[in-house]
């Protein structure tokens, strides 16, 4: 059977195209992160905007992967689904996935082991011109070595759907599980701090019932994890708070960018 591979949808428009200067612009984040590591984490929350605007928050989780990386060769990514409802969590039947920096393995056993569950659902257009799984891809790629990936969206589905999912996925020491989420969207600077700082407390807290739609796009993934930590007694550590304001942007309508692990 042919092999399929889909291919960057914002290459060249939230990073760049060109290949070495995609890998100096990642290396550069991963450098300047604070020398501050988490030991030995499981799962990342990290931000999915323009570079200019979110990579230096997004080194920030994937600088933490510096001593892991030889363990890690599955990394089960939850993102939002910007470009179209859909009920519960959808996968692609890509056999790849293509950056400037090369082509992704997709975990194909893996999404085998979660096709049985009623919220999973193959859905093809709903990665057409999404961004939010792919820009994580380069981080991914210079800050490990050989790994597969296990690429789902999540649109209308529950916390508890979310961690269903991960629970089937969770995996030992190869696994390590991305959740791709931005905070708070278009507030002045100091209500986005005050907004994204509530969103902290409750990741801090362990608890998916303080989060509302306004505090972060990828609320349910997010959600999933927080419920998914409890169970595996994980702790979160807050890596990095910053919006757009902070990086390359105006101040009057910001995003909001956090960077956490859980180990």
């Amino acid at each position: 059977m042919q092999q399929t591979v889909r291919l960057p949808a914002v290459a060249g428009m939230f990073y760049p195209a060109d290949a070495d200067e995609l890998r100096r612009e990642v290396r550069r984040y991963l450098a300047e992160a604070p020398h501050h590591r988490v030991n030995r984490p499981k799962a990342l929350i990290a931000p999915h905007a323009g570079y200019i605007y979110s990579g230096p928050v997004a080194g920030n989780a994937y600088a933490q992967l510096d001593d892991v990386a030889d363990r890690i060769t599955r990394v089960v990514i939850l993102a939002p689904a910007h470009r179209m409802a859909f009920p519960g969590l959808a996968y692609s039947d890509a056999d790849w996935f293509r950056t400037p920096l090369g082509d992704i393995p997709v975990d194909r056993e893996a999404l085998t082991a979660i096709a049985d569950l009623p919220q999973v659902h193959h859905l093809e257009a709903a990665f057409e011109n999404e961004h939010s799984i792919e820009v994580h891809l380069p981080f991914l790629q210079e800050a490990l070595r050989e790994f597969r990936i296990v690429p789902l969206l999540v649109s209308d589905a529950t916390p508890q759907q979310v961690e269903e999912v991960l629970e089937r996925l969770w995996g030992g020491d190869e696994t390590l599980i991305v959740i791709s989420s931005d905070l708070s969207h278009y507030l002045d600077y100091d209500e986005a701090r005050a907004m994204d700082r509530q969103a902290t407390q409750a990741i801090e807290a362990l608890s998916p019932a303080d989060l509302s739609y306004h505090h972060a796009c990828g609320r349910t993934p997010i959600s999933g994890l927080l419920l998914a930590a409890r169970h595996h007694h994980l702790q979160p550590v807050t890596l990095d708070l910053r919006n757009s304001g902070d990086t390359a942007g105006p101040r009057n309508q910001v995003v909001g960018y956090g960077a956490y692990a859980f180990a």
